[in-house]
């Protein structure tokens, strides 16, 4: 936990530099493929997604440990060709677990978020699920455990394996000659998030794009077919936890209100998009028909209000960080602070993309935010251990509370007049 955390802490920083600089890049060669608000909301994904990740909110129904240790055939010393082994066998099960989420409507849960953008670009990446609590397709690392690949090198090289699939979300970067017959590039992964007809539910390969060529699911990037990006069904909001139980949603919605006990069962097994005719008449979702024509999701929002977001996302960043730098002193006072400091910053992303989407009560999830700050400060006057680096750190995380709530109920309570308010 405490070192993942402090891997973040250089990650973060990193990750955030570059997708500035694209935003930059693309501003100066006037071909801005970043939208502010959508950044906004991919970064708050990142964020929820991440902290997820530190909290180890899931549990594996078959570990990779139980695994190597009842299946491995022989013993594996820990080599530079064990890394190579256990980086090509991550690759070979990302590719088929991605594959299945996008296959099944139960699993295209935990993988709906990061399609939600309309945009393509390096924020969008970091769009990654919390919705993904029973980790279920270890079994495809069968292969690393016969071999007895140690369970402590898989564990170094599934973050690198996962840090690596940041750099081909853009549109910067064209075609890459050979290595478009080796690695993932941006032009295969455009492909894969794009829902043009020609394009949907292609290239699910995560570095090596020799699975998707061997298993029948390429599709090269074509000149006369500009992709589109996002889903067929669009989420049509900002908040990350919210599309996170989107799906999931509709579907016990339509197990609830269908009548056949066939579908009621047969639902969440059924092709990703699948629902029962009846509930389908009863209860339409609005599908893009006509990729080249649809509106992206694009709130009212004044230069005042993205910059009030981009001020609250720069905060919660540093509440985030000041998280994983003191984790190992969070846990010292009492296990469960780790855990209430996390649903904290939940509720913080919840409450800031709640006014992002313009909703008319996001002023009650700031309230929420603000009353949980409090009882925090109560529990900890000096903001676990914040005064340490900070004076009247408790003064100054109250002092934030208030200000953001009042700030929030004068943008909701702001009319709109066109495009502005």
């Amino acid at each position: 936990m405490e070192t993942y955390g402090k891997i973040l802490l250089i990650a973060m920083p990193a990750f955030l530099l570059l997708v500035l600089l694209e935003k930059w890049y693309g501003w100066r060669k006037g071909n801005d493929t970043v939208r502010h608000m959508d950044m906004i909301s991919s970064l708050s994904s990142g964020i929820t997604n991440v902290t997820k990740d530190v909290l180890g909110i899931s549990i594996a129904i078959i570990s990779y440990e139980w695994l190597v240790a009842h299946v491995a055939l022989v013993q594996m010393p820990t080599t530079v060709w064990t890394y190579v082994i256990a980086f090509i066998a991550l690759d070979f099960m990302g590719y088929w677990s991605h594959r299945l989420n996008h296959v099944y409507n139960l699993f295209w849960n935990n993988h709906i978020i990061h399609h939600s953008s309309e945009e393509f670009n390096l924020a969008c990446a970091l769009r990654q699920s919390i919705s993904e609590f029973v980790k279920l397709f270890v079994i495809f690392l069968l292969p690393a455990a016969l071999l007895g690949v140690p369970a402590k090198v898989i564990a170094v090289v599934a973050p690198i394996q996962l840090f690596a699939q940041f750099w081909y979300h853009t549109r910067h970067i064209n075609k890459m000659g050979f290595l478009e017959n080796i690695i993932v590039t941006p032009s295969h992964h455009r492909v894969h998030h794009a829902l043009n007809k020609e394009y949907i539910d292609k290239n699910f390969s995560q570095i090596f794009i020799v699975w998707d060529k061997w298993f029948g699911t390429f599709q090269e990037e074509l000149k006369e077919v500009s992709p589109v990006y996002g889903i067929t069904r669009p989420v049509r909001t900002w908040n990350p936890v919210r599309i996170n139980f989107q799906h999931v949603g509709l579907l016990f919605r339509d197990a609830w209100y269908t009548k056949k006990w066939k579908d009621k069962l047969r639902l969440w097994m059924m092709p990703t998009g699948w629902r029962p005719d009846d509930v389908n008449e009863r209860f339409p979702v609005y599908k893009i028909d006509d990729p080249y024509n649809m509106e992206k999701y694009d709130p009212p929002a004044s230069a005042g209000l993205k910059a009030w977001c981009w001020i609250q996302l720069v905060i919660l960043l540093g509440f985030i960080s000041y998280f994983f730098a003191r984790l190992a002193h969070i846990n010292q006072l009492d296990h469960a602070y780790i855990y209430l400091y996390g649903l904290f910053i939940f509720v913080s992303v919840y409450a800031l993309t709640e006014l992002m989407d313009r909703h008319p009560y996001a002023w009650a999830a700031e309230l929420v935010k603000a009353g949980f700050g409090a009882y925090l400060l109560y529990l900890q006057p000096d903001w676990f251990g914040l005064s340490d680096w900070l004076p009247m750190s408790g003064y100054l995380v109250g002092s934030y509370l208030l200000l953001s709530l009042a700030g929030t109920v004068v943008w909701t309570s702001q009319k709109v007049v066109g495009n502005r308010f």
